[in-house]
């Protein structure tokens, strides 16, 4: 499970990109974080990782380990694939993962099991002798993700995770995303694709100028603003600029 309380964080003096913002995401469910560009989405992802601090007050906890005052503890209770893949480029793809698999701490066993079937699964297996920066973005996106899984995490933060991946790698992650969740397991992640948070998530948060406008599921929110409404209609009304 992961709490946020009063969050705030500004990169410039008087405007705030997340503003005060509080939400739970529960064990078991698939949570969609959805808002147009510089909504304040990766920034929130980013406070939630220990990446960015948050500005002065409120708190995040990671199944009640606080992000600010035990980081090392919170971290080992989620994975965090970011909105940008290209990292540790110079490095073999088996060299990037035994890395992180070394961090993880697994076992010999562990590491080459998990390593193999998740790069079987993921259709990357064949590269991992090959230096990353061959890779495509595709490519790189799919042997993030591979690492991050490595281990596989109580909480999965997934920054845009199907931006460049191909249909197949696409479904694969979301069927895993959906048998993470039935184990009571937690997935929050942020997505353009309107059409894939209505049909995977159990619960959606909308972000607008850094605040939450809304929280709840998709049969919540067209009760409350239009019944017969699609997902990307009531998206489009609720950060509608001119309103």
């Amino acid at each position: 499970m992961i709490k946020i309380e009063n969050i705030s964080k500004s990169y410039v003096k008087g405007k705030k990109s997340v503003d005060n913002l509080s939400l739970e995401i529960k064990d078991g469910e698939i949570f969609g974080f959805l808002g147009p560009n510089g909504a304040g989405k990766s920034t929130t992802l980013k406070m939630i990782t220990g990446i960015l601090n948050p500005d002065s007050g409120g708190n995040i906890w990671v199944d009640g380990k606080s992000i600010l005052t035990e980081p090392l503890e919170a971290k080992k209770r989620f994975g965090f694939v970011p909105d940008n893949p290209d990292m540790f480029l110079k490095l073999r793809g088996i060299e990037y993962l035994n890395f992180l698999a070394d961090i993880y701490e697994l076992s010999s066993a562990d590491r080459k099991n998990r390593i193999e079937e998740l790069t079987k699964k993921f259709e990357i297996y064949d590269v991992l002798q090959n230096q990353m920066q061959s890779y495509s973005h595709g490519m790189r996106q799919k042997i993030v993700i591979c690492g991050v899984l490595l281990n596989n995490p109580q909480n999965w933060l997934l920054d845009e995770p199907m931006t460049g991946l191909d249909p197949k790698s696409s479904f694969d992650l979301k069927e895993m995303m959906r048998v993470h969740a039935k184990e009571g397991k937690s997935v929050l992640f942020s997505t353009h694709v309107l059409e894939v948070a209505e049909k995977l998530c159990d619960r959606i948060g909308i972000i607008n100028k850094g605040k939450l406008i809304f929280v709840g599921s998709y049969t919540e929110m067209k009760e409350k603003f239009k019944e017969n409404a699609s997902l990307e209609e009531l998206f489009l009304e609720l950060t509608d600029e001119d309103k």
